[in-house]
């Protein structure tokens, strides 16, 4: 992660901010070939910066396995999903949503990672980050026209689908709770938001 420390000069000048350096796609893979990042590093690489990602919890885990598991007996034979996998944004942004819905590739994406046209859905599971991905994933997701974004909030056991994507973020917002239908483009999903949540 980058950190930038505030100095001031003895003459009482105002104060400088030494320069950030900002990586891009390239060289966090390079990173990680040369054994800087390691494989069990949980970071991920949003606008040049290498962000540490919050530790998995007990209710976080079983609610992406569960996610993962519903979508892959609802989607057919056009979309495929991932978990906890890179999606490459831009040359200086590659995130790691919780579970991705992707147009399915003969190459099983193996030649290249998912772009921002390959992404059905992102969805992110949260609860100590809840803030975070509303304010800072929500409106990337957004900015790079991810068709659908799905944030799953831990404490409130519900799904906020975000829709409409566009340079100031998604245009359409809903809040969705126990019984609701949910869809993703292209691939019709019953849903039961009560079945992401076993715990009380």
């Amino acid at each position: 992660m980058t950190m930038a420390v505030r100095s001031t000069s003895a003459e009482g000048t105002p104060p400088v901010m030494p320069a950030r350096r900002l990586f891009t796609v390239d060289d966090y893979h390079a990173m990680a070939r040369a054994g800087i990042l390691g494989e069990d590093d949980r970071v991920e690489l949003i606008e040049g910066e290498i962000v540490v990602m919050s530790p998995v919890g007990s209710r976080h885990a079983a609610c992406v396995d569960i996610l993962a598991e519903l979508l892959i007996r609802a989607v057919d034979h056009r979309t495929a999903i991932r978990v906890q996998s890179p999606v490459r944004l831009d040359d200086s942004t590659e995130p790691e949503p919780d579970v991705t819905v992707l147009v399915r590739r003969d190459d099983a994406y193996s030649e290249r990672l998912p772009q921002p046209e390959d992404v059905l859905l992102a969805i992110e599971v949260s609860d100590t980050t809840l803030d975070y991905d509303r304010r800072v994933k929500a409106l990337l997701y957004a900015r790079h026209g991810l068709r659908q974004f799905w944030l799953v909030d831990l404490g409130s056991r519900t799904i906020e689908v975000h829709r409409a994507p566009g340079p100031e973020g998604y245009g359409e917002r809903s809040v969705h709770d126990d019984g609701d239908r949910l869809e993703v483009p292209g691939v019709e999903i019953d849903l039961e938001v009560r079945a992401l949540f076993p715990y009380r």
